[in-house]
């Protein structure tokens, strides 16, 4: 015979404690993933999530002779 009810959510809570373990530590391994936009000048890396704006910033302040296109060729 089966189980009942009580048997039944207790198994699909243990089940799905086990799906969402979360991978406990660091996250910068994801960092590193994360960060994908590249100034073409210098080589720095920037977060996915990173601005315009941040990126324009970033050209004026360090490659002042150098335009925001030719850093950040994204952007165009």
């Amino acid at each position: 015979m089966g189980g009942g009810n009580g048997q039944k959510s207790r198994m699909a809570r243990e089940r799905n404690m086990e799906k969402n373990k979360a991978a406990k530590g660091s996250q910068l391994e994801t960092n590193k993933k994360a960060m994908n936009i590249q100034c073409k000048v210098c080589m720095q890396t920037f977060i996915c999530t990173t601005s315009e704006v941040k990126c324009k910033e970033h050209a004026e302040a360090k490659h002042p002779k150098s335009d925001v296109y030719t850093c950040f060729p994204h952007l165009k």
